[in-house]
């Protein structure tokens, strides 16, 4: 039992570094596409806002790439030691293995002619008691046979304890070399951090009505998409012979299907764009300008490339277009009861009433002249109920 919870242990603890190396890799990625789509060659157009939240965006994963190195490093350090015990106890076996069969050798040289068998044999008192005797000289050596087998065995187990024991030290020296590189790095960044933000504390109220400003602009955005929800629920309610006032779609047998296989899929559905980071997500977040102003989002902000084609996250049916005044262009698709808003776009492939299949490419993403950046803006409805992206797109 010992045993068999001494190797549950050790499972666990490389499932557990297996894991944290998959996070690991995919927070590196993550920093990459950061650096890619936030900070190559764009820093001459971005308005000090824009800078200051990428770079706090930025750091904030590589503080989470440092904790988990650090977390990854101090399993390899705990592994090393319980190496390091196995390889003691498994020395230990083995020389008394060694020692037994030194001794078990010794033995057999001292009655190794042919005439001691063969008195030990003869002196039986009667046959059973012969044949007894020669199993067990039978047995005997079959067991000098097994010891040295046994003796090979822990022998060819030390030397791949040792190797691992080997290779857990130099990937314990590799992450710690790595996380001394993050942390210069983060120094760096924190530097930089400290000096715009010095540089917004000396006009605060000019950026802060800025970042105002804007929220206002996306809440009247969300106002007029939860408006043209309602009407579709109250539409369908009304097709159907229901109060126009209830709160929920009235759905169809195909319609009902459809909710089902998109409730089915949540956490798996695909990100509306190929490739990009969320530089923004759900809820209410204090702004990194001033902390007094809470930014609510109803979806998630996402950073893509220029030109990036936007995809539909599910198939489904075009709900409506809107390219309100402010250019904050967006499609609604509608997949039963369910409603995905793709928001931010320069470009519509499809029109309103087109069925969509899952990854159809459906618009193209705005590139943003004041600052160069792509942003996505993507959110989910049940009904007219807000959903949060990040519990229904893979990974998000």
């Amino acid at each position: 039992m010992i045993l068999a919870m001494g190797s549950w242990e050790a499972q666990a603890q490389s499932k557990r570094q297996l894991q944290l190396e998959e996070r690991r890799r995919e927070l590196q990625q993550e920093i990459r596409q950061i650096t890619k789509l936030l900070f190559a060659g764009r820093q001459e157009k971005k308005s000090v806002i824009s800078a200051v939240e990428d770079l706090n965006y930025k750091i904030s994963v590589r503080k989470n790439l440092i904790r988990i190195t650090n977390e990854q490093a101090n399993l390899l350090s705990r592994e090393i030691n319980e190496n390091q015990n196995k390889i003691s106890k498994k020395r230990q076996k083995l020389k008394d293995l060694k020692d037994e069969y030194a001794a078990m050798i010794v033995r057999s040289y001292k009655n190794r002619t042919r005439a001691n068998k063969l008195m030990f044999l003869l002196s039986a008192q009667n046959f059973q008691q012969a044949y007894r005797r020669l199993e067990y000289i039978k047995q005997y050596a079959e067991y000098q046979n097994q010891q040295a087998r046994v003796i090979k065995q822990q022998t060819e187990e030390l030397q791949r304890l040792n190797q691992d024991l080997l290779r857990q030290k130099q990937d314990k020296e590799k992450l710690v070399a790595e996380n001394k590189a993050a942390k210069k790095v983060l120094d760096e960044e924190l530097k930089n951090q400290q000096e715009l933000v010095a540089s917004i504390q000396s006009n605060l109220s000019k950026f802060s009505a800025q970042i105002r400003t804007k929220q206002k602009e996306s809440e009247k955005l969300d106002r007029e998409i939860q408006k043209l929800i309602r009407d579709a629920i109250a539409a369908s309610n009304k097709k159907a012979g229901r109060s126009a006032k209830s709160a929920t779609f009235s759905l169809t047998p195909e319609q009902k299907l459809l909710a089902a296989n998109f409730m089915a899929n949540k956490g798996k559905l695909p990100w509306p764009v190929a490739s990009g980071v969320v530089k923004l997500r759900y809820g209410t977040n204090p702004s990194p300008i001033d902390p007094k102003i809470k930014i609510k989002s109803n979806g998630v902000r996402i950073a893509t490339n220029k030109g990036e084609q936007v995809r539909a996250v599910f198939k489904g049916t075009v709900q409506g277009i809107m390219t309100p005044k402010n250019g904050n262009n967006a499609i609604m698709i509608r997949h039963g009861n369910y409603i995905t808003v793709y928001k931010n776009l320069s470009k519509f492939y499809v029109s309103k009433g087109d069925k969509v299949d899952t990854k159809q490419v459906i618009g193209e993403v705005i590139t943003s002249k004041a600052s160069g950046e792509s942003i996505l803006s993507f959110g989910i409805y049940k009904d007219s109920s807000i959903q949060n992206p990040s519990h229904w797109i893979y990974k998000l």
